[in-house]
């Protein structure tokens, strides 16, 4: 049976809020806590019948938002269907899985995972248009100036061969997704195809949406910038950015509804 809207379950998403914002809390990407945070969106994957691998990222040592923060190695969890052949044309959904030091990162961006797994959930026992890939990346956040981040998405992209490059049909990062009553739908230049798909799906799904451009501040850059597709669902500011205000309380659950909606029908065959 094809995948909707209403397959989604957002409960996953909030109980992955909670769990990775209230109970591991701040995941700097070489750290023990964002290992530990991996290994539990892998089990998550895994129960669910995916295959999983974590992916090594090599890390700079930096600065992140004011805090020193030391070099070492992050990982990328990826989860492919039992069978997936990269080769082949697929779609790609993502969310970054790392905080800077001092956030528990309930918005940005468990928020973001949340919806990975809910969304990774549904799929797993309905059909999509292509394969999916879903992806936790890692070392998402800045480590110095603005190029000094995307560490784990750029390492995604960077092991693809020429065939699996070409059979990427579409990404979508998740970032910031549970603030707010309207999901931003960016795309990193003017508007893109992926963009325009992910606005016709929230149409589709009965989901609140706004169209933004100049978008490159999240995974989907990583995508774009080498000459894949790919565009961002989420940004909305609040007050808890990057702060110890980042709790599982700032973040809404009929918004991570509205964007578990949005993806669900964008992977819907059509």
């Amino acid at each position: 049976m094809p995948i909707s809207a209403d397959d989604v379950d957002p409960a996953i998403a909030v109980r992955a809020v909670r769990h990775l914002a209230g109970r591991i809390g701040p995941r700097e990407a070489t750290g023990a806590a964002y290992a530990r945070a991996a290994r539990w969106v892998s089990a998550e994957l895994s129960r669910l019948g995916y295959d999983v691998e974590q992916q090594r990222v090599d890390v700079p040592a930096g600065e992140s938002w004011g805090v020193p923060v030391p070099a070492g190695r992050s990982v990328n969890v990826v989860a492919a269907p039992t069978g997936f052949d990269p080769t082949r044309p697929h779609l790609v959904v993502g969310a970054h899985l790392d905080t800077v030091p001092q956030a528990p990162g309930a918005e940005d961006n468990a928020s973001g995972v949340g919806v990975v797994l809910a969304v990774a959930e549904a799929a797993s026992r309905r059909s999509t248009r292509l394969p999916t890939v879903f992806v936790a990346f890692g070392a998402e956040e800045p480590r110095g100036d603005p190029e000094d981040h995307h560490y784990g998405s750029r390492r995604y992209v960077a092991q693809l061969g020429p065939q699996e490059r070409a059979a990427v049909r579409e990404m979508v990062s998740l970032d910031r997704v549970g603030v707010g009553d309207r999901v931003p739908v960016g795309s990193a230049n003017g508007s893109d195809p992926v963009q325009r798909a992910l606005l016709a799906a929230a149409r589709r799904a009965g989901a609140a949406a706004v169209a933004e451009s100049g978008q490159r501040s999240s995974d989907h850059w990583s995508f774009v910038r080498d000459g894949l597709p790919g565009a961002r669902l989420g940004s909305t500011p609040y007050a808890g950015y990057h702060s110890a205000g980042d709790v599982p309380a700032v973040v809404s659950a009929a918004q991570l509804e509205r964007v578990g909606r949005i993806v669900a029908e964008w992977l819907a065959p059509r």
